[in-house]
């Protein structure tokens, strides 16, 4: 199954790259949503995928059961989720912002030069 999983989390990490790349910033926005879950699958992914007992020590025993489960990972995971749609959040504010503006979503139109300071003040 992990190896079948990396191939996803490749392939996710391909097609993100790509969009990224792309001069929309609607593709931008959504790269940057298959790049946090294809990072949010790799740290599962590296977490080994066993089923076993909840990662506790049962009452007596010095050492958890050989079958655990990893915590770690699943913790990770969930900070990434939450720092992740802040991220997510913020972009589509910004990608908002520069279309009710009346700019376009050519990234290559913001450069310094090409944008009329008249509009912040």
């Amino acid at each position: 199954m992990e190896i079948l999983l990396s191939f996803v989390v490749g392939g996710l990490f391909a097609a993100s790259v790509y969009l990224i790349l792309r001069r929309n910033l609607v593709r931008l926005v959504i790269g940057i949503i298959l790049l946090s879950n294809a990072v949010n699958l790799l740290i599962f992914t590296m977490g080994r995928m066993t089923r076993g007992e909840p990662g506790f020590i049962p009452v007596g025993e010095e050492f958890p059961p050989e079958l655990i489960a990893n915590p770690l990972s699943q913790a990770l995971i969930l900070t990434a989720i939450v720092i992740g749609f802040g991220l997510l959040a913020f972009t589509l504010v910004l990608v908002y912002r520069m279309n009710k503006e009346g700019r376009l979503v050519d990234s290559d139109a913001l450069r310094a030069e090409e944008i009329d300071p008249s509009v912040y003040n």
